[in-house]
């Protein structure tokens, strides 16, 4: 690896880690009902397991946990049902504390989590939801260990999903989301529901942080797809803008930072971690295996008739195309990266096959690129 890309890889790998910021998720529920299950079989184990520092204190029982571009907020020492005026005092000063502060540490989401074979919902339950909903917090309500057979949800948690559904509360959907976290291994019953609260959990969060939520996410790959064409779609108009006024190939290397902010976000979305990001992308292209202005023309060389049209210049459209290429190229790569189907070779990554890949996708995608006239 050149120092050359190390740096600038490594640049916009960091940038794009700031951009993506942080969605707050709070979690809320009686002890018992499986609040870090569900969190832990949407977002990894790796969300209990370990993270990055303490939990920050936001009250005196409430705590965000920050793992990447999550935030958990969940309650410690208190108990729904037990000690709810407490509780709610300190929710309603804690978030509007946070009205003044960055998006990236305010409450995006609330999930509220009862046991689905509780066979109750009770009014202390009720009105946590609706003060949720009176500081504006959008509320998703999650029964939990709903047992399933032959396609029927179980009675006791249809009849107690009714009751819930009864009450009118602000939720989203107004009803409960059934689930069932984790696979049994005992008995067979296997997870299901998560993406339902997944895609509620998104639509209800503010635009500004959704990619963060793809991001932080491990179960829908279409999430990640979708918003992975986001980024491509502004690098595509980044580099058209770029290559407005026509540009030789000696200058093309202005496109090469937006390609590689481009790749480090798909990277990013679809959980890849710097080392790995950087060495599937040494493998993937060439930029590599040059610097600056010769970085550009190598990946320029992709180009049909390269160097012998128009005195060898880019337009916006072959700019804008190439770009486009490049990054659902990649984005093949990252997906095969996430689904954990990349050729491998003694426990390692072989990158002659991504190389092999990356390049098979980008010149299956080139012929779309309309030469300069």
């Amino acid at each position: 690896m050149t120092q050359w890309f190390s740096e600038s890889f490594n640049a916009e790998f960091a940038k794009q880690a700031e951009a993506l910021g942080r969605v707050n998720l709070a979690v809320f529920g009686k002890t018992g009902v499986g609040k870090s299950t569900l969190v832990n079989a949407i977002f990894g184990e790796r969300v209990a397991a370990t993270g990055i520092g303490a939990p920050v204190t936001i009250g005196s029982h409430l705590y965000l946990d920050r793992r990447g571009t999550l935030g958990v907020i969940d309650t410690r020492g208190l108990e729904i049902g037990r000690d709810d005026d407490e509780l709610i005092k300190e929710l309603t000063q804690a978030v509007k504390d946070s009205r003044s502060k960055p998006l990236s540490e305010q409450i995006h989401v609330a999930w509220y989590c009862v046991r689905g074979m509780d066979r109750r919902f009770e009014d202390v339950e009720d009105r946590f939801i609706r003060t949720l909903a009176a500081l504006e917090i959008p509320v998703v309500v999650v029964l939990t260990q709903v047992p399933m057979r032959d396609g029927q949800f179980h009675p006791d948690a249809v009849e107690l999903a009714r009751q819930i559904e009864a009450r009118d509360l602000p939720i989203f959907g107004g009803r409960p989301f059934l689930t069932y976290a984790m696979r049994d291994p005992f008995s067979g019953q296997p997870a299901y529901g998560l993406i339902d609260v997944l895609r509620a959990t998104f639509h209800l969060a503010p635009e500004a942080v959704q990619a963060a939520l793809a991001a932080a996410q491990e179960i829908d790959l279409e999430l990640k797809t979708n918003q992975s064409n986001k980024a491509i779609a502004a690098a595509v108009a980044a580099a058209a803008a770029a290559a407005a006024v026509p540009i030789p190939f000696s200058s093309a290397a202005v496109l090469v930072p937006i390609q590689l902010s481009m790749m480090a976000r798909i990277a990013h979305l679809h959980g890849i971690g710097l080392e790995k990001s950087a060495l599937l992308a040494v493998a993937s292209t060439s930029i590599a295996t040059s610097a600056g202005r010769a970085a550009a023309s190598s990946l320029l060389k992709f180009i049909p008739g390269a160097g012998s049209v128009v005195g060898g210049v880019i337009n916006a459209s072959v700019a804008s195309g190439l770009t486009l290429a490049m990054g659902q190229a990649w984005l093949v790569v990252c997906q095969k990266t996430f689904n954990k189907t990349l050729p491998m070779i003694d426990g390692k990554v072989d990158t002659a096959a991504v190389r092999h890949l990356f390049e098979a996708e980008l010149a299956r995608r080139m012929p779309g690129i309309r030469k300069p006239e």
